[in-house]
């Protein structure tokens, strides 16, 4: 069998500081069991990047596009609507080989001050839950919901940041996590400089 060449993708981690003082919490959406993908599993919104998210004044660069792809799934899964600005790149991840559906996905948090209603599709998604990430990481070790190991991986990174200026802080001077480490669909240049 043949490897198969990952599709590439953008997720979005959207975060928020809760009310009550009691640290972060971030948005998770319950994948529809019927699809082959992470079905029934916990998940940021994202998916792959279609070819509108492209421009060819920019010369196609797939960062730009993934940008867009945050947004617009953003959108489309939760209705929320967030800004290319607001996204903060902090990790890139590609399915191992072997698997039958692969993708090179681009990660953003993005930190959001008022977020406004969730409404999901009832189709691709149809649950949503603003969680603190330690308490949605107990959860999916208690066996309550099914998390994707990226979304674990992620959620721990940022469980100890207490305030969204913390956050910022924190994972903008931080390295990008690349997994599996020197992949060769993460390719910087496409961000329209080299690391």
């Amino acid at each position: 069998m043949s490897e198969v060449t990952p599709v590439p993708a953008a997720t979005v981690v959207l975060v928020r500081e809760t009310e009550e003082d009691s640290g972060l919490q971030v948005l998770l959406l319950q994948r529809n069991s019927q699809l082959v993908f992470h079905g029934g599993h916990w998940v940021f919104p994202g998916g792959r990047i279609d070819e509108a998210d492209f421009d060819e004044s920019e010369g196609r660069l797939e960062y730009l596009a993934a940008k867009r792809a945050a947004v617009r799934e953003t959108f489309e899964e939760a209705g929320l609507e967030i800004n290319e600005d607001q996204l903060i790149h902090t990790a890139h991840w590609t399915t191992p080989p072997k698997m039958p559906r692969r993708f090179s996905t681009w990660f953003f948090i993005c930190p959001i001050k008022n977020p406004g209603s969730v409404e999901v599709d009832n189709d691709e998604i149809l649950d949503y839950r603003w969680v603190s990430p330690q308490e949605a990481i107990e959860d999916a070790s208690a066996e309550k919901w099914i998390l994707p190991r990226p979304t674990i991986t992620t959620l721990s990174d940022i469980s100890d940041y207490r305030s969204l200026d913390s956050l910022i802080t924190g994972v903008t001077g931080s390295k990008i996590r690349v997994f599996p480490e020197g992949s060769e669909f993460y390719r910087p240049a496409e961000m329209g400089y080299s690391s």
